[in-house]
């Protein structure tokens, strides 16, 4: 009852309000809705394939970085070292400015044999950035695990590599399958970035539309599909979490 009453009361404001024709007009015209849509629909699976190609990479070399950042012994210090000081570069980086200078400094060296495109380039910029973040998601999960797991595959015979392989991380990537999700909710909303290197996609694509007919309808058409994308993601998420709770609270009652 509240949030109908919430709703309502928005909703009459909004409506009421002394710009609300403008705003209208501007941003929920429905014919340049409809004109715009099937352009903008075509480039957002520019944004669904970028997603997609960066997520295998991240995964993988995300994986590796906080197995590197997580081997013991001053033998490894050398390894752990460059794999914390580039989790700590890129984390401190804006996106936007990685995008920028891959996008515009690598491709201005015309190295032989380097790709020189635009979409390659923004792809590589996400990927070196998310990969950060997410090897410290992995890293936590490695960290979560109990020591006794890995003492006791080493009890059994197991090396040291292939306790980290068959005993840590299929646990420690378990646990963080949610916050993984999250990381990937934002990857998503962040291929709207490679715009910055003409690179057209939805966003690129509703801002020629925008141009065009002078409204800003385009944009919400773009926001819309981003939406429908995340939000699935993001409920996803939540189940998950919540099925790992409840299985936790019973291996506690057993």
């Amino acid at each position: 009852m509240s949030t109908a009453v919430f709703v309502t009361v928005v909703a009459l404001s909004v409506s009421n309000a002394p710009g609300w024709p403008d705003v209208k007009q501007a941003f929920f015209d429905r014919e340049v809705f409809d004109d715009s849509f099937p352009a903008i629909l075509e480039a957002f699976l520019v944004n669904v394939r970028i997603f997609l190609v960066a997520e295998v990479f991240i995964l993988v070399l995300a994986l590796g970085l906080a197995v590197l950042r997580s081997l013991p012994g001053p033998v490894f210090f050398p390894l752990r070292l460059l794999a914390t000081v580039y989790a700590d570069i890129f984390r401190g980086i804006p996106t936007i400015l990685v995008i920028y200078i891959l996008g515009f400094g690598v491709t201005a060296l015309q190295l032989p044999g380097v790709p020189n495109s635009p979409l390659f380039w923004g792809t590589v910029a996400l990927v070196v950035v998310y990969t950060a973040y997410v090897s410290e998601v992995y890293r936590a999960g490695i960290e979560s695990v109990h020591p006794s797991q890995e003492a006791a595959a080493r009890s059994l015979g197991l090396t040291r590599f292939q306790a980290l392989r068959f005993v840590v991380l299929p646990q420690a990537v378990r646990r963080v399958i949610p916050p993984l999700l999250n990381d990937f909710i934002g990857l998503q909303k962040d291929t709207a970035l490679v715009a910055l290197l003409g690179v057209v996609e939805a966003f690129r694509q509703s801002q020629i539309e925008v141009a065009a007919t002078f409204n800003y309808t385009p944009y919400l058409a773009t926001a819309l599909l981003f939406v429908l994308i995340t939000v699935p993601l993001a409920r996803f998420t939540d189940w998950l979490t919540a099925r790992d709770r409840k299985r936790q609270q019973a291996g506690r009652l057993a």
